[in-house]
């Protein structure tokens, strides 16, 4: 990844700015947010793989302890006191149901460390009773958090869609998940260990964003990577 951009466009430690807030991006796909001391996260999907074997695609269902690590260091890394999860927590709603004794026990005890709150999404929109509270959407300190993103309301904040970068320089090229805003929305990359990301110039971000204030942040192994949006290439 390094070799693909210049030192000009790397930083240690990016900070996002979005509609008058400021964020940290984590490498891992969370978004914290330092003055609520909130971690923010999109598209768990927990039990993908899980439910891809109930219906006859053998895969190793090991996708939601990988995904419930990673959440946990997250937690621990930043304090946060609160989670939000921005809906396609679980793959399906049966996925709450169907959590193997330890990854359910290590998902308990998360939401005994902070408040959390999970957001309906379309692969999960019925309420679950595991801990925390279930929600349709939420507004929290002027700006709104619902699942899927649209364009007719400054200041939100959606996962759904799994922005991806696709970046072309020095006759390289590199995908990689990204957080993608115009501070007006916001989209967190998906999560989840078993999830893909979409190319942002894909039609399915057509219309969402306000281009000359586009600013990407590209998710790298251990670190960020803010990339100039004339750099991105379909595909």
């Amino acid at each position: 990844m390094s070799q693909v951009l210049s030192t000009a466009e790397i930083t240690e430690t990016p900070v996002l700015r979005f509609a008058g807030n400021l964020f940290e991006p984590l490498p891992s796909g969370a978004l914290y947010w330092h003055a609520q001391r909130t971690l923010l996260v999109a598209d768990l999907h927990l039990e993908k793989l899980s439910s891809y074997a109930r219906h006859g695609q053998m895969l190793p269902p090991y996708d939601t302890g990988v995904t419930l690590a990673k959440l946990e260091r997250d937690l621990r890394r930043t304090g946060a006191t609160r989670l939000i999860a921005l809906g396609d927590s679980f793959h399906r709603d049966e996925g709450s149901r169907t959590l193997n004794d330890g990854d359910r026990a290590r998902l308990d005890g998360m939401t005994d460390m902070a408040e959390w709150l999970w957001l309906s999404g379309n692969h999960d929109p019925a309420p679950h009773a595991l801990g925390g509270r279930c929600l349709p959407h939420l507004d929290l300190a002027g700006l709104h958090l619902t699942h899927e993103p649209r364009r007719d309301r400054p200041g939100l904040i959606a996962g759904h869609l799994h922005p991806g970068a696709h970046l072309h320089m020095a006759g390289r090229t590199t995908r990689r998940p990204c957080f993608v805003h115009d501070n007006r929305l916001l989209i967190l990359p998906a999560y989840g260990a078993a999830t893909g990301s979409l190319n942002i110039l894909s039609p399915a971000f057509v219309g969402l964003f306000h281009w000359p204030a586009l600013e990407v942040t590209m998710l790298g192994k251990d670190r960020l990577y803010p990339v100039s949006p004339r750099r991105l290439v379909r595909g």
